[in-house]
């Protein structure tokens, strides 16, 4: 059997930083850890919540976090800031007391910024939700893979491999399905890879996406 590593900490200190910064003594460090998930489910869920029904995407690339002793700094990288912001200008901060109530940080600032990127379907992560809202509405997942490699397509992504595993189609045995189109070289460090695995609950059981874009070569 081949071993199968993520390609984005395999990649780590050459073409990939890591999304939380912060350093702890061995004995804090787990308390860290939890800490980064607590907020980082805390988002997930307000932007759940209160994105409109319409989309049902929550259009977010990555969460990256910053802290300092004083200071929690936290910035979302978005494909659809609108969504969440043109309602409610004041949902940021509300978005921020929710994050301090859960944390219970009394003697540190938390600051919340969100930031817009360029090309939405050049992220994996909102790729993998277009394709999960896609297999929720029973469409065929030849359909929604196609249609999700047509949008990277725009995004001028060098190729992008893309895996449904599962009771496809309702089923009985689960198999597990991908389709590649470009280059995806997934033993070349200096490549610059993006990679994201979403679970996909469906009237049918759980199903499993991944994807792999190929961004460019350093």
């Amino acid at each position: 059997m081949g071993q199968k590593i993520n390609p984005l900490g395999f990649r780590l200190g050459t073409t990939q930083s890591h999304h939380s910064l912060w350093f702890a003594q061995p004995k804090k460090y787990s308390e860290g850890l939890e800490e980064d998930k607590k907020i980082r489910d805390c988002i997930k869920n307000y932007v759940q919540k209160n994105i409109r029904i319409s989309s049902g995407m929550e259009g977010i690339a990555r969460i990256e976090i910053e802290k300092r002793i004083d200071l929690i700094q936290i910035i979302i990288y978005m494909g659809f800031p609108k969504l969440l912001i043109e309602d409610k200008p004041r949902r940021v901060e509300e978005l921020q007391m929710n994050v301090q109530k859960e944390l219970n940080c009394v003697n540190r600032k938390l600051n919340i910024a969100i930031t817009r990127i360029s090309n939405p379907y050049g992220d994996p992560n909102i790729l993998a939700e277009f394709i999960a809202g896609q297999l929720k509405n029973r469409v065929s997942f030849r359909k929604a893979m196609k249609k999700a490699i047509e949008l990277t397509e725009q995004a001028n992504t060098k190729g992008i491999q893309v895996q449904i595993a599962g009771r496809i189609d309702g089923k009985e045995i689960a198999r597990v399905e991908w389709i590649r189109e470009g280059r995806v070289p997934l033993q070349t460090i200096e490549a610059k890879i993006d990679y994201c695995s979403y679970t996909v609950r469906t009237i049918y059981g759980v199903l499993g996406i991944k994807i792999w874009i190929f961004v460019d070569e350093e």
